[in-house]
């Protein structure tokens, strides 16, 4: 039988219809960024900038997380700013770089997860929606070369292999799969570095959320650019699970209390440390 090719047919994917019949709502193509005067380039490069995010597999599922500080330039934008978000009912993207394109990319992707599913009446594998968010990362790419970067993590619980997963992508769109852990954004070396002495495959849910909010302590204690526990304002990292039941939010009471222990713990070392006048160094000499 002969087939046709439609080139109307845009499928299930919503991104994809946007591009075809309202481009101008697309947010990788609402800036125009042809002509733009010196003075205008830099408004755009101190626009507010997210950053840091993290996740890590535990036993259960996926931990994934991000601090509450946006940054323009040398001044503090915003201290409430959410950075970590439900993309359906077992996965969420949590979004590091320019604020503004990194919100809207993470909004974009849940309504794409929802509008393929009501579309086709079933979910995409986990595998479909990391190569979903990959497309949305490179169609950025125009506005990355001039400063506007989006880089998210991925994260969700594939049910048929009862197993939690953690995509990375590069600012190219090139989509890689963390069997462990992974942090970026301007934190992100020391979130790393603080998850890569803490962490264990089988870890329990408490101790998980535990190295996760170690990771964001140890990257606000070095990076400006990230906000550490606000216990005066009383703000707190966020924090997701992604487990086989679904998706849900750590309550802020839990992780209040997960970095006080942090804080607490932290505090008693320098006093030990302290306590006679002599630093760890001059009592190695």
């Amino acid at each position: 039988m002969p087939s046709f090719f439609d080139p109307y047919d845009i499928g299930s994917s919503f991104f994809d219809l946007l591009r075809q019949s309202r481009p101008d709502l697309v947010p990788q193509v609402q800036l125009k960024l042809e002509g733009i005067s010196r003075a205008e380039s830099q408004e755009l490069m101190d626009a507010p900038r997210a950053t840091t995010i993290l996740a890590l597999k535990y036993r259960d599922g996926v931990v994934i997380a991000g601090d509450r500080q946006a940054t323009e330039g040398f001044q503090i934008s915003s201290r409430r700013i959410e950075k970590v978000f439900k993309a359906d009912d077992h996965s969420a993207i949590a979004i590091a770089g320019v604020a503004g394109p990194c919100i809207e990319m993470a909004k974009l992707f849940e309504v794409e997860l929802a509008h393929y599913e009501k579309l086709e009446g079933m979910q995409l594998s986990l595998e479909g929606k990391a190569n979903k968010l990959s497309q949305m990362v490179k169609a950025n790419l125009p506005l990355a070369i001039q400063g506007l970067v989006v880089i998210p993590i991925f994260v969700g619980y594939d049910v048929r292999r009862g197993e939690g997963k953690i995509f990375k992508y590069d600012v190219t769109g090139g989509r890689y799969e963390e069997t462990e852990y992974y942090a970026t954004g301007s934190g992100g070396k020391e979130a790393r570095s603080a998850m890569k002495k803490l962490y264990r495959p089988s870890m329990a849910e408490d101790d998980a959320i535990g190295v996760a909010l170690e990771g964001l302590i140890d990257a606000a204690e070095e990076d400006v650019g990230t906000g550490g526990p606000d216990f005066v304002r009383g703000i707190f990292p966020t924090v997701k699970l992604v487990v086989t039941a679904g998706l849900h939010d750590v309550a802020e009471a839990r992780i209040r209390e997960a970095c006080q222990a942090i804080v607490n713990l932290r505090a008693n070392i320098q006093r030990e440390a302290g306590a006679d006048g002599e630093t760890p160094a001059k009592r190695i000499k």
